[in-house]
């Protein structure tokens, strides 16, 4: 007697990137944003039977689709745009399920317009968010256990939209820094995961780009051991002959081993940002940044000329509106940027997000501006004023924040950092990569504006 096989029945999972309509800056960029990878992710690990399609917002007005599940994944200053964009899904009666770092931390709130939530990494729970929707018993939330990064797929990066410049890739998970303003150690945990070096060098060599985004926090990691595995990643690389530049994030120790630096411009590193937040120690211990209080803000000249003799240029990240914030020491913050070894500059406005200790401070001591969740979590983009300062007024702190951008991302400013980063570093490509950095953050500063957006070939033409 012949066995029978019955057929699995297909279905259609639609995935969703949705647009914070708010501040869309970087859509006048194109060349500055990164694809999705949670939701290559997502389409990685769902089973074979499901065709999967990612709708993207970066590049694609929402048109509505036929899908018989459809997910959505947000931060927090683009949640609303996924819970208006899951009411029309609701509507139709498709079932949908939400995931991420803002969902993740108010799970309550987004089940008020998703039938279902995924807390934390989708890799320990997503067979069974798939499992239950084809018995017809999907539960209203699946909480997810961190597993080590061996269990993480390759995303299915053939699904991304062809108009990024950007490939993406990730080798760690987690961070034991403790920052009052960051949610990754709630999200990701403390423990530092890495991926297996032979998946990491798998998955660069088919990324088809060549400009590559490591999304990692921190890619080279606390201890001697993860900075041996970056070494080694980078040697596998070299010997590879795969041929791209890329960028990464890393805490300012990364200087001390001058080895490893070499190794990783050797590999196609041309600029690595750092989270810096501001010169003073005060400050610094205000927010927990025990890094870089460790490391001493009088050795940071030294780190920014220890990159630059690697040809590697240096991203700047500082924080404007911390609790000792004047508009006085703003502009000297502005004035150290601009005097520094840094090539390129990211200044946000301090930013209290859902899942941070920050948020829960400012919520406590009734400082919060904009409380009409979930329409408000637009504002929370780093780009606006949030909440009350403590020496200053709202309307003083955002005229000195758009003072000190105005002096940092003008056309003038951005061409004398290109040309002291070609001088500091001998290197062109990696001046150009600093230069286009700076492009990105003139025109999300000067968004709405009559000032002219730039590209990245504006000193070449």
């Amino acid at each position: 007697m012949k066995q029978q096989f019955l057929k699995k029945k297909r279905y259609k999972l639609l995935l969703i990137n949705p647009l914070n309509r708010r501040r869309t800056g970087l859509i006048r960029d194109p060349k500055s944003i990164y694809p999705p990878m949670s939701l290559g992710i997502i389409a990685a690990l769902t089973p074979s039977n499901w065709d999967v399609e990612i709708l993207d917002e970066n590049f694609s007005k929402f048109e509505y689709k036929e899908a018989d599940l459809v997910g959505f994944t947000a931060l927090t200053s683009s949640v609303n745009r996924s819970y208006e964009l899951a009411g029309i899904y609701k509507k139709n009666k498709v079932p949908t399920v939400i995931g991420g770092i803002h969902v993740s931390m108010m799970p309550e709130e987004a089940l008020q317009y998703a039938d279902t939530v995924v807390k934390g990494e989708a890799e320990h729970v997503w067979a069974k968010v798939i499992d239950d929707f084809e018995k017809g018993k999907m539960q209203k939330i699946y909480e997810a256990k961190r597993l080590p990064m061996v269990e993480s797929p390759k995303p299915r990066i053939d699904l991304y939209h062809p108009g990024y410049t950007f490939g993406s890739i990730q080798t760690t998970r987690g961070c034991p820094m403790d920052c009052e303003f960051c949610s990754v150690h709630t999200f990701n945990g403390t423990a530092y995961r890495p991926r297996p070096v032979e998946d990491v060098i798998e998955e660069y060599a088919l990324i088809p780009k060549k400009k590559v985004y490591f999304v990692d926090d921190n890619l080279v990691g606390y201890s001697r051991r993860s900075a041996e595995r970056i070494k080694e990643i980078c040697r596998r690389i070299i010997k590879s002959g795969v041929k791209k530049h890329w960028f990464c994030s890393a805490s300012m120790n990364i200087a001390k081993d001058e080895e490893l630096l070499e190794l990783m411009a050797q590999a196609g590193c041309k600029m690595i940002f750092l989270g810096i937040e501001s010169e003073l120690v005060d400050q610094l211990q205000s927010v927990n940044k025990n890094m870089n209080l460790k490391i001493g803000v009088d050795n940071f000249a030294r780190i920014y000329d220890t990159l630059h003799k690697h040809r590697i240029a240096v991203l700047g990240a500082f924080i404007f509106g911390l609790d000792s914030d004047t508009a006085d020491s703003i502009r000297k913050r502005t004035d150290y940027i601009l005097n520094a070894g840094i090539d390129s500059i990211q200044t946000t406005i301090l930013t209290p997000l859902p899942g941070t200790r920050l948020y829960n401070r400012f919520s406590k001591e009734g400082r919060l501006l904009y409380t009409n969740y979930p329409e408000d979590w637009e504002r929370y983009s780093f780009a606006e004023v949030v909440y009350k300062p403590k020496l200053m007024e709202v309307q003083e702190f955002e005229d000195v924040v758009q003072e000190s951008w105005e002096r940092m991302y003008n056309k003038k400013s951005i061409g004398k950092r290109f040309i002291k980063t070609l001088k500091a570093t001998n290197d062109p490509e990696t001046a150009s990569w600093a230069y286009g950095s700076n492009v990105q953050y003139h025109n999300l500063t000067f968004e709405g504006t009559d000032e002219e957006v730039l590209d990245a070939e504006y000193l070449f033409r």
